[in-house]
């Protein structure tokens, strides 16, 4: 049942999109999996890039990991008040010199790493971006 209520908004909006859009209607949608409160979830990443600065929901890339490492949404559908549909706001999450990288699988894994000195968190609101998480495991 749930796995139906988020996929119907989520392909609603990818077709919404690409008519809203037809001269993005050429590019390729893909599919992904992203890290959210150490669970795999699947994306639908359309080309749908936002104005700098203008995302809502904290999505950390990881630039230099530990094999298997995939980007982390910070919040997501179910955290009331929260969560934005995917409006990503990018932050960069890089393991400092000396420190053997580690997967993390959620916010307060980065909030973590950060706090223990082990990462460096940056804003990249440049890349700010938006697509919707499709199912929770």
């Amino acid at each position: 049942m749930l796995k139906k209520l988020l996929l119907g908004p989520a392909a609603a909006l990818v077709l919404l999109y690409v008519s809203a859009a037809p001269s993005l209607a050429s590019s390729q949608v893909g599919q992904g999996s992203l890290f959210l409160d150490g669970h795999v979830v699947g994306t639908v990443v359309p080309p749908a890039q936002l104005a700098a600065g203008t995302g809502q929901d904290p999505f950390y890339e990881v630039t230099n990991g530990a094999s298997g490492q995939l980007g982390i949404a910070g919040v997501g559908p179910g955290d009331a008040g929260a969560f934005h549909g995917g409006s990503w706001q990018v932050w960069t999450v890089t393991f400092n010199s000396g420190v053997t990288p580690y997967l993390l699988t959620s916010a307060s894994a980065v909030a973590a790493a950060q706090a223990a000195g082990d990462v460096t968190v940056t804003r990249l609101a440049d890349a700010d971006f938006r697509c919707p998480i499709t199912q929770q495991n």
